[in-house]
């Protein structure tokens, strides 16, 4: 593998994890390995905080991002301007990560809703728990950062029991690990921004040393509303998808686009909100959108 040449962004009022990973894992049809490497290349160079490249789990599960290894080999990483991140759903994945040294982030899919968690990657919460504790201290080890998403994180359609006072639990668990990122996710569309905001508010004012983020599902008429409720409840860390392409196919519902990073630089532009992005690397990406 080429050498790495770091140059990341300088800290900008807001962050971006821009993830072709969760973009493309719900896609029918196999996107050749090139045509991925050549579409992350680009990304590469827009100056998001993080890119979300693939993942190291089952093909079985997840067919489309197989060749996530081959992919990693051969990404330019010249002058490289943002994270490098994976997910990774179980110990095996994990130890696949440490094979790369350019990979800064392993994100971890928790769920505090059990049935989606054993939907997703087939473990109960003690179980999760544990392959949480095994990853956060592997990446310790090794320079790297672990991201445990807590997915259904604004309620589920599965009848588990959901409360503000369960995400403060499992985040009070994960911050006696040393884990300092927490995003929060609705993968199903459903939540409102009232109930994001006032999610949010009780997180930040509880864990204020824990960087909580947004990844969010939603219908592209109401994601704007629900970005401005996050924002104005104090989160400056937001997943998107360029083009809001794919979903989450493990939930056993319709899947429900993600956040477009239209949606999010058109708020951000009417808010003033500084984005240190590269437009004309932005344009063509978007123009070679999978």
């Amino acid at each position: 593998m080429q050498p790495v040449t770091r140059n990341l962004q300088p800290e900008s009022k807001l962050k971006i994890l821009e993830t072709p990973r969760d973009g493309m894992q719900g896609l029918h049809d196999f996107i050749p390995t090139k045509k991925k490497i050549d579409y992350i290349n680009l990304l590469l160079k827009c100056g998001f905080d993080t890119v979300e490249v693939g993942s190291f789990v089952s093909p079985k599960a997840i067919p489309q991002l197989a060749d996530t290894a081959e992919v990693l080999k051969k990404l330019d990483y010249k002058n490289l301007k943002s994270r490098i991140a994976v997910l990774a759903a179980n110990k095996q994945g994990g130890k696949k990560a440490l094979d790369f040294d350019v990979i800064d982030d392993l994100i971890f899919p928790f769920s505090v809703s059990e049935t989606f968690l054993k939907k997703n990657i087939n473990k109960n919460f003690p179980q999760a728990e544990k392959t949480v504790e095994y990853l956060q201290n592997l990446c310790v080890k090794n320079g790297k950062r672990l991201i445990p998403y807590l997915s259904m994180g604004f309620g589920n359609p599965y009848d588990d029991d959901w409360s503000v006072e369960i995400l403060v639990k499992w985040a009070e668990k994960f911050l006696t690990m040393g884990i300092k990122v927490l995003p929060v996710s609705d993968i199903m569309g459903d939540a409102t921004p009232q109930r994001i905001g006032e999610t949010f508010s009780v997180l930040i004012t509880e864990f204020p040393d824990i960087e909580f983020g947004l990844h969010l599902h939603s219908l592209p008429e109401t994601a704007t509303e629900k970005v401005e409720a996050a924002y104005k409840a104090g989160i400056r860390r937001f997943d998107t998808v360029l083009g809001g392409m794919g979903g989450c196919p493990m939930t056993g519902k319709e899947m429900v686009s993600n956040l477009a990073l239209e949606t999010l630089i058109s708020y951000c532009e009417q808010q003033n909100i500084p984005l240190n992005i590269d437009r004309n690397y932005l344009k063509k990406a978007a123009k070679f959108i999978l």
